[in-house]
Parts: structure tokens; sequence; C-alpha cells
């Protein structure tokens, strides 16, 4: 449906280039100035953030933006610099996606007028076919955020086509993996509001037969069937997996009798599971005593009698303990990442025999990750949430373990020490990780890495004093650095800055 034009006041977050780098608080004023303050401040309430404000994963629309690449006849447009939606873009296709990425282009006239909106709202009229789409989500980058650009005003649905307009900027979401709840959380809010409105379509492949547990969170598609045989014996079956493929996957989602956060940073979906009147349950059927006790919370919670909830867990209980048996892991492992699993990850190492001294997840603490960590701590793990890189690389620095397992960076400064590695989101997340199937996932590759110690120290020393930074390479004589040179330049970087802060005083 069609709206009347809407004055749109706009405040100027800066397009010269230096807009969409500008200082977090210094956006983040600008969007409160433009009436963004309620965005921020429930950004704050679902993520808290941790000692340090900067996210230091990829960009966190790139999260938002992957959960509506994945979704069947759903739409994605983007509102931001030319700059963030290049890059955006490439890492998307760089992923798999197979969808083009929409784009609002703006510059400083636009965005301060109002014609940007005018233009979004174009675009959407102009995309809105109902043959082709569901739904189409459009996002405000941090430029647009910043500078107010008001996508509540967008219309709800045209011809059919619903429109979700959403905010996700670096300067207040923290991580892309949160940015994935951002998304999730306005969809369902979307989806329940049409729930509660009348009968809604029932999913392509129709309604289970039995109660289902919604999943929330994303996972190694074998994980999912893994937990529906585990509910099995209770007289339950997997539901949904949020983020979800498909439009109609939302109204199942909602009929779950309950909601287990695998993942649990997904605060905007589980505060709309909640309002629908579900349940939710932290932690995952990882391991012997994460099984065991997800089972029994499962049992509790839907009030299953205890023999139902035994049977489930005779059937596999054992068969993991064989899993974890037939594939022991030796050494001494630090474990960092961003992608929310890192918790349950560890788990399934130290059941499996590793030492892990040390997890770090960029993620911030929830109530549906504290038995995870719980259970660490008992085993004289140091947990911590929303770590920065110099958390991560300290820990690996103090331990020296056998194996380190993290982020790019961590990876790349472990191999410069000569320390085994592997990268969390390629190789680690990348694996089931529930029941049988999960307990006998991680050995091999762990036990491969670790083994490849004294090949790390071989590359180590034939790379030995070859130099580092200005002085890498090989040299006949000294490098030439020109200290004078650089010292001058830094000179000249000094007084930009002090230039530019006293602009900001005016």
């Amino acid at each position: 449906m069609d709206e009347p034009s809407v004055p749109v006041p706009q405040v100027d977050a800066g397009t010269d280039g230096a807009g969409c780098h500008a200082p977090a608080a210094q956006m983040a004023a600008a969007a409160r100035a433009a009436g963004k303050g309620d965005v921020l401040e429930q950004f704050a309430r679902d993520y808290p953030r941790g000692p340090h404000d900067k996210p230091e994963s990829m960009c966190p629309a790139f999260g938002s933006l992957r959960v509506g690449l994945r979704m069947r006849r759903v739409a994605t447009v983007l509102s931001g610099s030319a700059c963030c939606v290049y890059g955006l873009t490439f890492v998307s296709h760089f992923y798999g996606a197979r969808r083009s990425v929409g784009y609002v282009p703006f510059n400083s006239e636009t965005l301060v007028t109002g014609k940007l909106f005018e233009d979004i709202r174009e675009s959407v009229h102009e995309l809105a076919d109902p043959a082709r789409y569901d739904a189409i989500v459009v996002t405000n980058l941090c430029v647009p955020a910043a500078s107010g650009v008001p996508l509540r005003l967008l219309p709800r649905e045209i011809n059919g086509v619903r429109i979700v307009g959403i905010d996700v900027p670096g300067f207040g979401v923290p991580t892309h993996a949160e940015a994935k709840d951002v998304l999730s959380g306005a969809m369902l809010a979307y989806a329940r509001a049409e729930v509660e409105a009348g009968p809604v379509p029932a999913p392509v492949s129709g309604r289970a037969d039995r109660p289902t547990v919604t999943l929330l969170g994303e996972m190694f598609p074998a994980d999912p069937m893994m937990i529906g045989a585990m509910l099995a014996p209770m007289g339950l079956a997997a539901g949904p997996v949020v983020p979800v493929r498909e439009w109609r996957e939302l109204y199942a989602a909602l009929d779950g009798v309950a909601v287990a956060a695998v993942h649990p940073f997904y605060a905007a979906s589980i505060r709309e599971f909640q309002a629908a009147g579900r349940s939710v349950l932290g932690s995952a059927p990882v391991g012997i005593d994460g099984t065991a006790a997800w089972l029994a919370g499962i049992g509790e919670l839907l009030g299953i009698a205890k023999e139902k909830v035994a049977a489930s867990q005779n059937a596999f209980l054992p068969a993991i303990r064989g899993a974890l048996g037939q594939v022991p892991i030796k050494g001494r492992i630090t474990l960092s990442g961003y992608e929310g699993s890192e918790l349950l990850v560890a788990r399934l190492l130290i059941e499996s025999g590793a030492e892990i001294p040390y997890v770090g997840t960029a993620c911030a603490r929830s109530p549906w990750s504290d038995a995870d960590r719980e259970w660490l701590e008992a085993k004289g793990v140091k947990v911590k949430f929303r770590a920065s890189l110099a958390d991560d690389l300290g820990a690996m620095e103090a331990v020296k373990p056998d194996l380190a397992i993290g982020t790019t960076p961590v990876v790349q400064q472990a191999k410069q020490l000569a320390i085994p590695a592997l990268y969390f989101t390629n190789l680690i997340s990348a694996r089931p990780l529930m029941g049988p199937a999960g307990a006998g996932s991680l050995g091999e590759v762990v036990n491969a890495a670790i083994a490849g110690k004294a090949r790390m120290d071989s590359m180590r020393d034939f790379f030995e004093g070859v130099g580092a930074g200005d002085t890498a390479g090989v040299w006949e004589g000294d490098p030439n650095l020109r200290p004078d040179f650089r010292a001058a330049h830094q000179k000249k970087l000094d007084k930009a800055a002090k230039a530019r802060k006293a602009e900001e005083m005016i």
C-alpha cells in the first residue's frame, strides 16, 4: 500500500569521506540527535558491551545481510556508504551468496534533505513483486543510521510483500553474530503480529505431527537432525532453526512448545518468543554432561515424564561416551572466536580429554550461557565474554598452548610463534557438535593440528632472520629506514588530527 510523503528531518553525520569512519561516539551522538536513541538503547540492552566498544569481527551488518540472502523469496536492500556496500557485497558472495544485493546510493544533499528516504521508498515500491518476493529487507548501515533515516516510516506491506526495515550500525551492534539476531528478531516480531491478526499459511513442508522445539542459532546441518533424534523418545520433534530459510518457517518457529537457545546471544529473538508465551532453555546437547543436563531441562520445562527423559538419555549417552573415547584429545588448547558457540566447543574438547585454560568469545554474557560458563569454570577454565583481540592474544602468549583455536589474527600470531593453530569459523564451528556425531567430529582435526608442531618449528627456523615490519625480507646490508621521513609524516598527521578536534569543539 502507498503512503503519503512524510517530511523527514535529518542530521548530517558527514559524507565527505570521514563520515563512515568517524569515531563511534560521534556517530552514536548524531544518531540520538536524529531520533534513533530508542534503537541504540535497545541495542545496549540486548547486546551489552564489554570494556572495549569497537567490534573486532567483520562489519556487523554482514550477519544480518547473510541471514537475508539465505532466505528464499526475500530481497535485500542496503543503504549506506558505497565503500561499505561494496565490501559487504564482496564478502557475501565470497561466502557463497548467489543473489543480488540491492543498493540505494546517496550523497550529502539527498542525505541531509531527506531525499534518501524517498529514494529508499521508491526502490521498495519497484521491488515489491508478490510473484517473486514474500518480503523485502532494508538495512541502514552506519551513516544513514546516524543521520536518522527513518525506515519505520516505510509501508509495512506493498502489494502483499512485507517490508522489514532495520538499523545495523557498527557503532550500535557489537558483532556480526548479533546482527543475525537483529534481523531475526525483527522478522519474528512481524510474523508474531501476523499470527495474532489471524490464520497464517503452514510451512511448505507441512506441520510436524508432534510438538516441536524451536532451535535458535545457526548450526551444522546434521545437528538439528541429531537433536530431533534425541527428542523423539520424549514425544517431541525438532522445529525450525532460527535464522530461518523462508518466511513461513517463522510461523512454525513461533508455534513450537519451547525454544532451545543453542546460541545464547539471540536476545531480540528470545524477547519475541517470550512475548508469544514460549519458554526458553539455554545450552545444548553437547558431550555427556551437556546432553544429560539439556534433555533433563527439556523434560522439566515441558513436564515430560522422567521415564521418557531417561529413555532418551540411555539411548544416546553411551554412544556419546564411546565416540569421545575413540578419538581422545591430549594437549593444552586456548579457544576464542566470535560465532557464539565457543563455550559449547570448549565443553566438547574438555570431555574429549583436552586441557582448556582459556575461552574467549566476542559475544556478551547471557542467562542462556550460564550453564556452560558454570560448567567450564568448575573445570578451571577462565571464560572471557566480550573478549578483545588483546585478551585472546595475551592468553595464547601466556599459556603457550599446544594448539590455538581462534580468529584470523590469533591464528596468524600463533603461527609466527610456531604454535599450531586452527581458524575457529571455518575449521571448528563448521562441524557437527551435537550427540554422538559431534562427540567424534573434533578429535581428528585437532589431533592432526597438534601433531604439526614439528613442522611449525621447522618453518620458524627456516624463516628466522628475514626480519619483520620495516626490515622484512632478505637484505645484503642494513635497510634504509629514514626515521626522519617518518617523524615528519607523523607531525603532519598530528597537525591534521588537532585541526579536526578544534572543528569538533566549535
